[in-house]
């Protein structure tokens, strides 16, 4: 009998930063049956310049503000201790009274009440600048008004913009600053643990634990033992702008609870914890096997010394390896018999027969690896995406994203539970081919997928997605880095599955310009790129644009995909010869006689000059009316042709 998993914390050490409810942190941990690790990470220190707050209160009292937007109730009461020296409480309260006051959440509701004022404005949860940003857009248009804005810590950037690009003159007021705790010992302590794999799980209810937890931890040079050690640590987060910081800090966060409290926080990670660890961990163990040459009962797997491994490799081959992207698709009329029976959708996320249209292919066609039968957008669909393949016009998104703040209602991948399918198809194509053939995992790049769910499906222009793009940059930047962290964990999560190889297809970025390359998408790229488990090589594949080469191969990737619009000579001499190269036959060629894909072939072939890292592959997939036995004359040419 099965026993039902544990709905407390069943004696994990748990880890909490919590500094002025360290006590009642400590006790919440203890209820739900959790060894409590308590450390405080942080105080609130008033700032050594009060000028500034007191000039705020003279131009609120002499009618000089509009608004005040008040963001915690400690800043109140610092603010009014601040003041009690320069000018009278009530005098001030009376001057709050008469202009529009809005809070950021419950604590400075609550606060702002004791005083005996009713705020203009609530802000809902989650209580982020983007809900301020909006109650004010839907309530309080802010044009030419004088916007107070009561800090805490440090200014909020992303706020103070919102409000200067609504039209308001911000006036910042800073009543107290961040300092790290006198005593360190409780918080080094933690880092220790952490880093050396001794803790379960690590709660964070604030932005700034998190900064000075690796602040501690560089301080002790111990920051990548901590980030190592955190990536096997459940991490918890109160919320969206909490985690918002852990993710750029580069910590993934692995739940968050359905409100922002700290004792909802608890209890409900308190009933999942033991499973998620559990999860974590597993995956975790995984990725670091990976790190060093596989072996299977002390000897290396065959795949790992295939023609197609060594390439990615730049390593000398037998003969030149080949495999073909949409190397199982409508062309083959085994595919056409399964596709009969079901939608594309269907089949994508049916993993025993992904696995056999694959391996039929893989059979057939004699190429040296097997890429898994998927699409590149059903990673769209848990993070919000409402996506449907229709019969003849291919995948169309019914809620694509078109406003800067329809990017909000974009869901970041957590974990990758809802995408199962996709690792079990890596799994099952490992086991059912022959262990020789690696099998290649893959992901849409960032700026290909952010272009699918702008533009709601294909397009010739991009208007949507280049409109976004430059007139809400600080949108577009917030959706990319939201798809690039879920292509992160997706890729590491199909690696984990069993994919020796994972490539990144970036399908549309060919409609962009070297400059706004490097603008809009570089950043992304490479933030995937060092996210990446490094045993698995990465090829890095976009088409449409030569000019984007030097760029890509800047951007990273062990293996650069060269579509067919340029030599591939002059491909490899652009991305540098410290790059393995894909490549880079016309698909068109193969719906011409055996003598043209010959000779074609034999270009690419010496173009590439016999040099190692050559992995011989189509500019783009095969097209469907492709014959099956043209595909297979040329996988056949190219091993004759090149075996040593």
């Amino acid at each position: 009998m099965i026993s039902d998993p544990p709905k407390d914390f069943s004696q994990l050490n748990i880890v909490a930063l919590e500094s002025r409810r360290a006590a009642e942190m400590m006790q919440l941990i203890k209820k739900r049956n959790g060894i409590p690790l308590v450390s405080p990470s942080l105080r609130e220190v008033a700032v050594d310049e009060q000028r500034p707050v007191v000039d705020f209160a003279n131009h609120l009292i002499t009618g000089q503000i509009d608004a005040v937007l008040f963001l915690t109730g400690v800043g109140i009461r610092q603010m009014l201790d601040a003041l009690e020296r320069h000018v009278e409480r009530q005098r001030f309260l009376d001057a709050l009274s008469d202009v529009k006051t809005i809070v950021r959440g419950p604590k400075p509701l609550a606060v702002l009440r004791e005083l005996g004022i009713t705020p203009t404005l609530q802000v809902p949860e989650p209580n982020t600048w983007r809900e301020v940003l909006a109650t004010l857009d839907a309530h309080l248009p802010v044009t030419n008004l004088v916007v107070a804005v009561q800090e805490y810590g440090v200014p909020n950037v992303s706020l103070i913009a919102g409000l200067e690009a609504r039209g308001a003159r911000v006036v910042p007021v800073q009543v107290y600053r961040w300092a790290l705790p006198e005593d360190l010992g409780p918080l080094e302590e933690n880092v220790r643990r952490i880093a050396a794999g001794e803790v379960d799980a690590c709660l964070f209810t604030s932005a700034q634990q998190a900064i000075h937890l690796v602040k501690v931890a560089e301080n002790l040079q111990l920051a990548s033992e901590l980030h190592q050690g955190l990536r096997r640590t459940l991490v918890a987060s109160i919320g969206p702008t909490t985690s918002e910081m852990l993710r750029k800090l580069s910590i993934a966060v692995d739940f968050e609870p359905s409100h922002g409290k700290m004792g909802q926080l608890v209890s409900e990670l308190a009933a999942v914890a033991s499973s998620l660890v559990v999860r974590k961990r597993t995956v975790f163990d995984k990725l670091v096997a990976l790190s060093t040459p596989p072996a299977t009962e002390g000897k290396t797997p065959a795949w790992y010394n295939s023609p197609f491994m060594k390439a990615c490799r730049r390593e000398p081959v037998p003969h030149t390896p080949i495999w073909l992207m949409r190397q199982a698709g409508r062309y083959m009329e085994e595919y056409r018999a399964v596709r009969a029976k079901m939608s594309f959708l269907e089949l994508c996320k049916n993993p025993a027969l992904c696995s056999e249209v694959m391996c039929t292919a893989v059979e057939r066609l004699g190429v040296d690896a097997a890429i898994i039968f998927s699409d590149l957008l059903p990673i769209l669909e848990p993070m919000g995406m409402e996506l449907e393949f229709t019969a003849g016009d291919g995948p169309k998104i019914d809620n694509p994203v078109r406003e800067a703040t329809d990017v909000d209602r974009v869901v970041e991948l957590e974990n990758v539970d809802s995408l199962g399918f996709v690792m079990e198809t890596v799994a099952h194509t490992r086991r059912d081919l022959p262990e020789e053939i690696p099998v290649i995992g893959f992901a849409g790049a960032p700026f290909t997928l952010a272009s699918y769910a702008i533009e709601g499906g294909g397009s010739r222009s991009f208007l949507h997605t280049k409109t976004l793009m430059y007139r809400e940059s600080e949108a577009w930047h917030d959706l990319m880095q939201r798809l690039s962290r879920s292509i992160v964990l997706y890729l590491n999560a199909q690696i984990a599955a069993g994919a020796q190889a994972v490539q990144l297809f970036d399908s549309w970025v060919g409609c962009l310009s070297p400059a706004d390359y490097r603008t809009f998408v570089m950043p992304h790229i490479q933030s995937i790129v060092e996210g990446l488990a490094p045993a698995a090589p990465l090829i890095h594949f976009a088409t449409g644009n030569p000019a984007l080469l030097p760029l890509m191969a800047e951007a990273g990737g062990d293996v650069i995909g060269v579509d067919w619009r340029i030599d591939l000579a002059e491909a490899w001499q652009t991305v540098g010869y410290d790059h393995a190269v894909q490549g880079n036959l016309d698909p068109l060629v193969l719906m011409a006689d055996r003598d043209t894909i010959r000779s074609r072939a034999e270009d690419v072939l010496q173009a590439a000059g016999n040099r190692p890292g050559h992995i011989f592959n189509l500019g783009h997939g095969v097209m469907p009316q492709t014959p099956v036995d043209n595909v297979r004359y040329l996988v056949d040419f190219v091993h004759e042709a090149t075996s040593k």
